[in-house]
């Protein structure tokens, strides 16, 4: 099993809009490559984080499985509209993709 975490900055004052819009995310995207309640969560900086991060992990089989599913997501309509809109709430260039291991 394997932990795919997506992180980005929210701007000051935009975190409320960046957790709405990735819990919106998740329901009309994420629902449709296999990504549903129960598979994912999403947390927000706190202690010894950033308070502007929002954290989005998906449990995974494999890297096999992601593929998949990135492949899907690249299909469907409306998400680049999505990325479009979240846009303005976020910092420029810090979104990324960290895999972990999960080890029982």
């Amino acid at each position: 099993m394997m932990i795919a975490r997506w992180s980005i900055d929210a701007k000051f004052g935009h975190k409320p809009e960046v957790i709405e819009s990735l819990n919106k995310w998740f329901d009309q995207f994420g629902s449709q490559i296999g990504w549903t309640k129960g598979k994912y969560r999403i947390l927000v900086g706190s202690v010894g984080a950033l308070e502007s991060s929002v954290v989005s992990e998906i449990t995974i089989n494999d890297l096999s499985e992601l593929d998949e599913s990135w492949k899907k997501l690249g299909e469907l309509e409306g998400h680049k509209e999505w990325s479009k809109n979240l846009q303005p709430h976020v910092v420029s260039g810090t979104q990324k993709w960290e895999i972990f291991r999960v080890i029982d």
